[in-house]
């Protein structure tokens, strides 16, 4: 039955990584796109202020779930971690793991959950500056 578990949280895991790739992939890549977007609108039209503020809360609402989606998973591989840890515990093999990754996964979500930020600000005031 032990087995069974480690096998489902590994498996919940592999799961919540595949979902964050999904949210950084996609809101990058729409800011990226936005950014295009807009300041080509910005650089070409004066009269194009209403797609360009379409394009903006599209962005600002595709990185507000991408950044709520990001939390979530942080959440979710905490709990997943903290449940294998101690597993690994009960079963005297907590040495094999170090605890410290937890800290490390943390960082690296707060970083993804920037460069989202980011590009998004990016993607979002660029386009102004040039209209």
């Amino acid at each position: 039955m032990l087995e069974t578990v480690h096998n489902h949280i590994i498996e919940e895991m592999k799961l919540n990584t595949r979902t964050d790739i999904i949210f950084v992939l996609t809101s990058i890549v729409l800011n990226f796109m936005i950014l295009a977007i807009n300041a080509s609108l910005a650089s070409y039209s004066d009269d194009k202020l209403d797609v360009m503020l379409v394009f903006v809360g599209l962005a600002a609402a595709v990185n507000i779930v991408a950044e709520a989606g990001l939390l979530k998973g942080r959440q979710n591989r905490y709990r997943l971690l903290s449940g294998l840890l101690k597993m690994y515990k009960d079963q005297g093999v907590e040495g094999y793991y170090d605890s410290s990754l937890l800290q490390n996964y943390n960082l690296r979500y707060v970083m993804f959950m920037l460069v989202i930020l980011l590009t998004g600000i990016a993607g979002i005031l660029v386009p102004f500056m040039v209209f």
